[in-house]
């Protein structure tokens, strides 16, 4: 009767199935499902230690924000609560917990919001010789957590002694995987790289498609021409700058001479010019000091100078103190 009565006051009920563990992407949604006996009063849900949700037997849910949401089932005499979290964020992943107010051991579950980065091959196509060893390279980035990384040869897996796989931290709680393959190819044939995490339906893969050309002579002798050309072109521009700078020197030093045969030319006329009017003012002093009226002392010998006019003879007598003067008059010279 004790018993009954407690089970009437709805002290006897109880979580019958608790969540379980979810695993999935970023941005989409996670769903807990939590079932308990009849008679419960209250359900609330605690996401890391935090009420987001709370469900009353009378009332029903209880939202307190728009990324946590909840479905009621009831089947019978048990009633289920169904936690939806919308849009998952890596910050949610953590304990996930439903509560009835009553000790119970299989009342929470772990989210784990994984993040599903890029994954690629700089090349899609490259050339390779016969014997030729290449590197292969794989970049994955901006994962949670860090991928598994495989390699495909054609449909085969390659074992993971002809590959090294090296993981770094990124931003944001995010992870950088970079994945180096070593091989000598044989024949053509297409490489694929695969990223797995749990919450992916199926790898991530990037691809390379490797052509395998065995024309190595013909490859030799390209590259030969190739040097051949850039030999030749070398030689020919070294010609060019040669023949450049002798004919900036030749040009440099015709303009030193003409400029040099010009001053000295010049030199020559201010010479000239000066002597000129020197000898200018000479002959102007000459002729300003000549006296023409200059006659030599042997020139008025009238015999010796017969274009002198004679002088006519003086008169013996001389006239008296009143006799009248007569002079005659001398011709001017």
């Amino acid at each position: 009767v004790f018993f009954g009565s407690l089970t009437g006051l709805g002290f006897c009920y109880s979580i019958t199935k608790g969540p379980e563990n979810a695993t999935v992407l970023a941005g989409s949604e996670a769903r807990f499902n939590c079932t308990v006996s009849a008679g419960w009063r209250i359900l609330i849900w605690l996401s890391k230690g935090n009420p987001v949700l709370t469900v009353l037997s009378s009332q029903g849910s209880v939202e307190t924000t728009e990324r946590f949401t909840s479905h009621n089932y009831t089947s019978g005499d048990q009633f289920t609560s169904e936690l939806i979290i919308q849009d998952t964020q890596l910050s949610d992943s953590g304990r996930i917990e439903c509560s009835i107010q009553q000790p119970s051991d299989n009342n929470f579950a772990f989210l784990s919001v994984q993040v599903n980065g890029s994954l690629l091959i700089k090349n899609s196509t490259l050339t390779v010789r016969e014997n030729q060893t290449i590197e292969i390279v794989c970049e994955a980035l901006g994962w949670a957590p860090a991928p598994d990384i495989t390699w495909m040869r054609n449909d085969s897996l390659v074992d993971k002694s002809s590959y090294i796989t090296q993981q770094s931290p990124g931003s944001h709680g995010l992870h950088n995987s970079l994945s180096t393959l070593t091989l000598t190819p044989r024949d053509t044939e297409v490489l694929t790289c695969l990223a797995d995490i749990e919450a992916l339906p199926s790898p991530q893969n990037a691809t390379v498609t490797l052509i395998f050309d065995n024309s190595a002579t013909e490859n030799d002798y390209s590259e030969d021409n190739r040097s051949t050309w850039v030999i030749v072109l070398a030689v020919v521009l070294s010609f060019l700058g040669i023949v450049l700078l002798i004919v900036i020197i030749v040009v440099v030093v015709r303009c030193c001479l003409k400029r040099r045969e010009s001053t000295y030319e010049n030199e020559i006329r201010k010479v000239s010019a000066e002597k000129k009017k020197d000898g200018d003012l000479e002959n102007s002093h000459r002729s300003g000091s000549e006296n023409l009226g200059y006659i030599p002392e042997e020139l008025w010998n009238t015999e010796q100078s017969p274009g002198l006019a004679s002088l006519p003879p003086m008169s013996s007598k001389f006239a008296g103190p009143d006799d009248n003067l007569h002079i005659s008059s001398v011709p001017k010279v």
